[in-house]
């Protein structure tokens, strides 16, 4: 039966959830910091003040801290559980993006972590890839066209986003032709061009 200090503390549906840890990750939770470590990588991140997280078994449950403030908790709650999934779900497993790259003679080459695009431009684009970033190259033959697909992976979901964001805005795919840099499965409006006029001036 829940006690009267439990019965006032606002919780999450989400964030109630216990969160799974996989075999091969492990949790440890010290002076308000979670450290992960698995198969493939390590991550750390500071937790809320007012947020604690338990180890019942093979799940991480969140709970107030006794100090906390229970309203604040109920804020960071979900937020907290979402963060924390993603960051075991990364360490286990990891994520994954990948970016077409449509356009005449377009091209990617990667050599370790330097990437060198030709993306239509007078000169070529050289991006340093961040530490926990690895990717790869992949030439897929559409109709007889030779289309790249730049591969990204990393443990770090947020780091992901980010770099493939920056990639993305080197070359963003254009309203008119659909050229440039896209997410795969990326649904790019296109325009219609003007049309040639037709009895001008003569």
């Amino acid at each position: 039966m829940a006690t009267a200090e439990q019965e006032t503390v606002r919780v999450s549906r989400v964030g109630k959830r216990p969160v799974e840890l996989p075999a091969g990750v492990q949790i440890d939770v010290k002076g308000g910091k979670l450290v992960a470590k698995g198969p493939k990588g390590s991550m750390e991140r500071e937790l809320p003040a007012v947020v604690d997280v338990k180890k019942e078994g093979n799940t991480l449950v969140l709970a107030p801290r006794s100090s906390g403030d229970t309203t604040a908790f109920a804020q960071y709650q979900g937020l907290t559980r979402a963060l924390i999934k993603n960051i075991v779900e990364g360490v286990s497993k990891g994520y994954t993006r990948s970016l077409d790259l449509i356009g005449t003679g377009y091209k990617a080459e990667v050599k370790g972590q330097d990437l060198t695009l030709n993306l239509g431009l007078s000169h070529p684009v050289f991006f340093r890839l961040p530490d926990g970033i690895k990717a790869k190259v992949e030439v897929l033959d559409v109709g007889g066209t030779k289309k790249p697909r730049l591969h990204l992976e990393s443990h770090d979901k947020e780091l992901l986003g980010q770099t493939a964001a920056r990639i993305r805005s080197f070359r963003p795919p254009e309203p008119y032709k659909g050229k440039g840099v896209r997410y795969v499965d990326e649904k790019v409006r296109e325009k219609a061009g003007k049309a040639g006029g037709k009895g001008g001036k003569k």
